[in-house]
């Protein structure tokens, strides 16, 4: 199923997405998506499904992030894919031996998730490195702790597509990631959570981005170093990850920073983050 947060008239509601695309079909109660995820059980979201009551056509709602405002900091890792890290060793100058033997994560804050077909502010004043990640992102379903790699995927709710919009210049000058990475509006999401029962695990997905029509980023996440039940496994040993938690599993290499002279964006710039059987998340950078 893909679920979705919209606004209709003046109201937002979670809704489930008809297989054509077509129709949004109201969760009778709920306007935001953490709710739906503590309470409401699969099937009964199967139901709404096949029940096809209250039918809205899609194109009459206004899409919002499918976790507008998630509950604690987002979760990111850095440098998950081998190539990434490759091209980020020489966008810093330093040698790279090929090995990551431990997980580097960070936390991005989130003012409010943007939906697809939000802007993306360039934050022109202060930023003159602006960059895209596509990354996918892991939402989790019931609280985790101690969690096997073996039952690692009972605790994922669904999937989403995430753009970790980064400031480099100000990443870098302060030596840690969370201020050039967590600035309003750096937060695209969506265009919606596909569950994670429509998704065979582990998530071995083609992944790209494109700038303006041009193909940035291309590759699988099949090919990431650190997978999905071993994060969810390292990280609930140590703390408990929440209904609704959301972790970001790094970006493959062909970001702006990576090539020569760096393609960062710029006003006006179309950021299309691609995941297949999940959709594509679209943002305008203003």
């Amino acid at each position: 199923m893909k679920l979705l947060t919209y606004q209709y008239y003046t109201g937002t509601q979670v809704g489930v997405l008809s297989e054509d695309g077509k129709t949004v079909y109201p969760v009778e109660g709920y306007d935001d998506m953490n709710q739906v995820i503590d309470t409401v059980s699969m099937n009964e979201l199967r139901r709404v499904a096949e029940a096809k009551m209250g039918g809205i056509p899609f194109e009459a709602v206004k899409l919002l992030a499918p976790i507008p405002h998630p509950k604690q900091d987002i979760i990111c890792l850095g440098v998950n894919y081998m190539d990434h890290a490759a091209e980020s060793a020489r966008f810093k100058k330093e040698k790279f031996d090929g090995e990551r033997p431990y997980a580097v994560y960070f936390s991005k804050r989130v003012d409010e998730a943007v939906p697809c077909g939000g802007g993306i502010p360039s934050h022109s004043d202060i930023v003159d490195s602006l960059d895209y990640e596509a990354e996918l992102a892991v939402i989790i379903g019931r609280d985790a702790k101690n969690v096997s790699r073996e039952c690692a995927f009972d605790y994922v709710f669904g999937y989403t597509i995430f753009n970790d919009v980064s400031a480099r210049t100000i990443q870098n000058r302060h030596k840690q990631w969370y201020f050039g990475k967590s600035m309003d509006g750096f937060c695209p999401m969506g265009p919606w959570i596909v569950t994670a029962d429509e998704i065979e695990a582990p998530p071995e997905l083609g992944i790209r981005s494109r700038v303006n029509g041009e193909l940035r980023q291309q590759s699988s996440t099949g090919l990431l170093i650190f997978d999905v039940a071993h994060v969810i496994h390292e990280l609930s040993q140590g703390m408990t990850l929440r209904a609704g938690t959301v972790i970001s599993m790094g970006t493959p290499a062909g970001v702006g920073m990576g090539f020569d002279p760096p393609k960062y964006l710029k006003p006006g710039d179309v950021v299309e983050c691609e995941i297949d059987g999940i959709g594509t998340l679209k943002n305008t950078v203003r």
